[in-house]
């Protein structure tokens, strides 16, 4: 997140999360986990968070009020896996600094202030059991402003919270977002060897597939490189034509070309562009598959986001995959404009599949960090997890 984007949730309400995922200076002297966990405390003695003194699980349904397709997992506490298990499994890279930025905030509040993410395999049982917690009236129910509707139910029936466990506990997941928090879960469990509650995570369980979630695409943005230099470099490896955006080729035209072209199945390959200009990129050279490590699985080395990075950001262009490097951008403007406004260029890709997330996940490989944004997201602070009282 942007700071300004920070700063404009922050203002929207004295109460928004992100004063504690994200509170800032801190001012006082105070670091920021500190602040977060004095913010946290005040919200609890004031009331503004509601604490559920018993064990519950919560059903939670996303689903697009245009009529798209519903998303619905279980939320709850889920063990953290021996370090050799293949319960939970990750499937992109991670920075030291951000896990352990991660891992400060959760000592200091002693919340799981958000959930992860797991995409779990097929469960038979898991629909009926849904549909049963269904029957009662849903706790919370709320529409979001990117037109999503997100219900929750409350379910403390011992023999359903049983049920869904048993079942649950006969899958194997992937990590769909949270890999940071996960890893950061796992050292505060070894720092705490455990104890108190220290030992689960915070987790949205969905299923891959129907009725999961869906992938879309992370784009970088490389600032201080001109489009000039970045086709420069980018021809030494790959095939390169402009796609035409029309008069005028403002950012917004762009967009909506660039759309166009990477929802296109018939179309290979990536984008770059300026913000102004849109160039694509295909048929990678052998010197540019060369890059990606050799000893990686077939599942990994023809993602479009594995031959970027090492092919293209990391050959061809020489750029290191550092944060102040590398820009990640959510989504097609965001790219776009960020390039035009920092001299650089946006380098846009298509979402790998759920099937090539798991695939590379099962095979012990790592994806690129920020290679996949799972969507629909759960609604931060809707329910946070104390580890203990």
């Amino acid at each position: 997140m942007t700071p300004t984007g920070r700063e404009r949730l922050a203002a929207a309400d004295p109460h928004n999360v992100v004063r504690l995922i994200l509170p800032g200076a801190g001012g006082r002297g105070a670091s920021s986990p500190e602040l977060a966990a004095r913010t946290l405390a005040d919200w609890r003695r004031d009331g503004v968070l509601a604490r559920d003194e018993d064990e519950a699980l919560w059903l939670y349904d996303l689903t697009p009020v245009d009529g798209g397709p519903a998303t619905s997992g279980w939320l709850g506490a889920v063990s953290l896996p021996a370090a050799d298990s293949t319960a939970v499994l990750p499937h992109e890279d991670t920075f030291p600094e951000a896990v352990e930025g991660r891992r400060a905030l959760l000592a200091a509040t002693g919340t799981d202030l958000e959930p992860i993410i797991l995409a779990h395999d097929p469960a038979p049982d898991v629909a009926g059991l849904a549909a049963a917690a269904r029957r009662a009236q849903a706790a919370m129910d709320l529409i979001d402003a990117d037109g999503v509707r997100h219900r929750l139910w409350r379910v403390g029936d011992p023999s359903l919270i049983a049920a869904v466990r048993d079942a649950l506990g006969r899958t194997e997941a992937v990590i769909a977002d949270g890999h940071h928090r996960f890893a950061a879960a796992r050292a505060n469990a070894r720092a705490r060897h455990g104890a108190g509650g220290s030992d689960s995570v915070l987790a949205l369980v969905t299923p891959m597939g129907p009725g999961g979630l869906r992938v879309d695409p992370i784009h970088r943005v490389v600032p201080g490189l001109t489009l000039e230099a970045a086709l420069a470099g980018a021809a030494r490896g790959f095939v390169t034509a402009d796609v035409p955006v029309g008069p005028g080729s403002a950012v917004g035209g762009v967009v909506a070309t660039a759309r166009r072209w990477l929802d296109d199945p018939a179309e290979r390959g990536f984008l770059i562009s300026d913000g102004r200009r849109l160039v694509r990129l295909t048929a990678p050279s052998p010197e540019v598959r060369a890059a990606v490590p050799a000893e990686a699985p077939p599942a990994w080395r023809d993602l479009d986001v594995v031959l970027a990075h090492h092919g293209l950001i990391g050959h061809l262009w020489r750029r290191p995959d550092t944060v102040d490097s590398i820009v990640i951008a959510h989504g097609l403007e965001e790219a776009l404009t960020a390039a035009a406004e920092g001299s650089g260029v946006a380098l846009l890709l298509r979402a790998p599949s759920p099937t090539d997330v798991a695939a590379v996940a099962r095979a012990g490989a790592r994806m690129p960090r920020k290679s996949t944004l799972f969507v629909p997201k759960p609604r931060t602070g809707l329910v946070l997890r104390p580890l203990e009282d």
